[in-house]
């Protein structure tokens, strides 16, 4: 492609772009195609020959774009927000094209102190203590991984890495059964093994009872057992319940256990000065996690991690083969040490482009908005005698079910599930479930980047006619 081509094509997608972001209402919000139908569509062998970008152009718009599920729909309520904004997708565009690998310092100085940068300005948004550090990270996954390994080192004197985990004795992690699974996955990979993540029970607000967590690790401990890391949770996935970080991170503080946070989509409302109560017990916490990708309107992938002690995190991960030494080592920050990938994107450029874009009165004004949406919701649920709520609304999801009187439990639940499937076949709305004490429960999530209340008064009307037409 001749630099004259890209111009012509570059501003043929600007375009496209534009056109996408201001009319995607006009698009059924969950895909309507059948499993195989995209795949049967492409092609079995590669093109022999180039073929022209305008080629490429149209399938996307006829083959592709009827299998995608529209996020940035403003009646997208399912799962977590992956909010997006223009100012995050132009900063990503220059990303793009300066195409940089930013795994050491030398390699792009500017990435790494904006990096270094960015997180210092999302640290005292969030009003983490100053001795923290943070790096970015594609995902909370990874994130929650670097943490459960950093754990386990320090746990064990730095000994796994060198001497394998058989070295180790049995060591545990603790989480509530509310509790995202990537931290069973991390528990997995880190060597550890499922079975000895311990599942908490929670409490009936669905957040982890710390009274029964003290008693699981001293238990633990009597056998034998090494007690490595405690996950909380601010904003759990099912219901977007706050664990009691104080109360966890004293039984921590006493018994010598690294406390993790994950707070992947709550973790924005932080930035409000009347939801700081939510990291209340900040100065007992060693690492955490929030996603700037899910309700800060900055594109995939962005997640902020922050630990306490970065030298420890380095020591988890670092090695320095020949071909990466360099005369500034120790004097800056090679995130490449930082986590678990050597290549990194310079993902702070978006991050930066968002924060100077809506400010911090406007991102703030943004998240008050989508969290009062969800308690307008509540009310409105609250308002009707055939629904009910079945999780307290702390930040933006609403937990609820259709409930008329003369059905078995069993047959609510077909009913609920009948209901989702249909409301999101609809192409209308489209949200998703979780199971609280057995109940199929329907989820909303009032937090998409363009939604208003008018959407979700619209989506409820929807929704309870679908209801009561399947009754």
């Amino acid at each position: 492609m001749t630099p004259e081509e890209f111009r012509k094509h570059a501003h043929e997608l600007v375009e496209w772009m534009a056109d996408y972001m201001e009319n995607v209402e006009d698009y059924p919000v969950k895909s309507q195609v059948a499993p195989g139908e995209i795949f049967n569509r492409i092609p079995g062998e590669a093109p022999l020959q180039p073929e022209p970008f305008d080629s490429f152009l149209k399938d996307f718009k006829e083959v592709i774009m009827p299998g995608i599920t529209h996020w940035q729909h403003p009646d997208f309520y399912a799962y977590f927000p992956a909010n997006t904004s223009p100012p995050s997708v132009l900063a990503e565009m220059l990303t793009s094209t300066l195409g940089s690998q930013c795994m050491i310092w030398e390699t792009s100085p500017a990435a790494a102190e904006l990096e270094e940068k960015m997180m210092i300005w999302l640290r005292d948004l969030i009003a983490l203590p100053s001795e923290f550090e943070g790096v970015i990270q594609d995902s909370a996954s990874t994130a929650t991984l670097a943490a459960i390994l950093s754990a386990r080192e320090k746990t064990t004197g730095f000994t796994v890495n060198n001497d394998g985990i058989a070295s180790a004795g049995t060591l545990r992690v603790y989480c509530s059964g509310q509790t995202h699974s990537s931290v069973e996955k991390a528990v997995k990979i880190s060597g550890i093994g499922r079975k000895n993540l311990v599942k908490i029970p929670v409490r009936d607000d669905f957040s982890l009872d710390p009274v029964l967590l003290k008693e699981a690790i001293l238990l633990d401990k009597s056998k034998g057992y090494i007690p490595c890391c405690v996950i909380a949770t601010i904003g759990t996935t099912g219901t977007a319940a706050v664990d009691p970080i104080r109360s966890i991170g004293e039984i921590c503080h006493e018994l010598g256990i690294w406390l993790h946070v994950d707070g992947a989509m709550a973790g924005t409302a932080l930035i409000l000065p009347e939801f700081q109560w939510m990291l209340d017990g900040r100065e007992y916490v060693d690492s955490f996690v929030f996603n700037p990708h899910k309700w800060m309107f900055t594109n995939f992938d962005c997640t902020a991690y922050f630990v306490r002690d970065a030298s420890t995190l380095i020591k988890t991960f670092e090695l320095l083969p020949e071909y990466l030494k360099t005369r500034t080592r120790g004097i800056v920050n090679d995130y490449r040490d930082w986590g678990v990938p050597l290549g990194r994107r310079f993902r702070a450029l978006k991050l930066w482009s968002v924060i100077r874009s809506y400010g911090i009165e406007g991102l703030r004004e943004k998240i008050r908005s989508h969290i009062s949406f969800a308690c307008n919701l509540a009310d409105m649920i609250k308002s009707e005698p055939d629904f009910e709520m079945l999780a307290p609304v702390s930040i933006s999801v609403v937990c609820f079910r259709f409930a008329p009187t003369g059905f078995s439990e069993e047959q609510m639940n077909a009913l609920n599930e009948k209901l989702n499937h249909q409301l999101n076949d609809s192409g209308k709305m489209y949200l998703t479930h979780t199971s609280l004490n057995g109940k199929y429960t329907l989820r909303m999530v009032t937090a998409q980047t363009n939604v208003t209340m008018e959407h979700v008064k619209r989506a409820w009307e929807l929704l309870k006619d679908t209801a009561r037409s399947l009754e």
